[in-house]
């Protein structure tokens, strides 16, 4: 029998090398030095957990400094979850310490179209087939992903139009099997959504 392949898996994580953690928390140690404004933010707000049980979903690169702002964020109490915005720019060790932490990431250098927007689609994911409230999302792809999403489901033909490309037929793939798997699964996603920083 075929299982999905958006399924959650027992890992909340994919990444390439999960050996690589202990290299990465290495330079996250360095990053942090560097990075003094998110660590007076940390020291300040850390205590009283502002963002405390706030969804965030990331798309942005997963690099060692995105790891200082993503341990920024779930130090002060947000559940994060996070996948790269470019199929090229993550840093494997970077999000192998993440995942090592516990963050739901999904992202690893070299990553095929399929790959990409699954990992994006898996980071909008969040526990309890919730979507998220805030997200940081450089190029838009999982606000576009969304909306999509959304428009499919309010009856838009758009996913099964003609593709310009081969990117845009792997997005309207995965929303046609996303539809299948649960009709309405863009608008549980969309319901606590607040808003989305690039």
């Amino acid at each position: 029998m075929k299982t999905s392949t958006i399924e959650r898996t027992e890992t909340d994580y994919k990444v390439a090398d999960i050996s690589l953690a202990d290299f990465g928390r290495k330079e996250i140690s360095i990053a942090e030095k560097e990075m003094p404004g998110l660590m007076a933010i940390r020291e300040k707000y850390a205590p009283q957990k502002p963002l405390a049980d706030v969804r965030i979903t990331g798309s942005l690169h997963m690099t060692i400094q995105t790891a200082v702002l993503i341990e920024t964020l779930t130090d002060l109490g947000a559940s994060v979850r996070w996948a790269s915005c470019n199929i090229f720019s993550t840093q494997d060790h970077a999000a192998a310490a993440m995942a090592k932490r516990g963050i739901a990431v999904f992202a690893w250098k070299g990553e095929s179209l399929e790959d990409y927007w699954r990992c994006t689609y898996r980071a909008i994911s969040h526990p309890e087939d919730k979507g998220p409230q805030l997200v940081v999302d450089d190029g838009g792809d999982a606000t576009l992903l969304i909306h999509k999403g959304y428009e499919l489901e309010e009856g838009s033909d758009w996913a099964k139009t003609k593709s310009a490309n081969k990117e845009e037929q792997v997005i309207k793939d995965l929303l046609l099997e996303i539809q299948r798997e649960n009709p309405y699964r863009w608008h549980e996603i969309v319901k606590d959504w607040r808003g989305v920083s690039e």
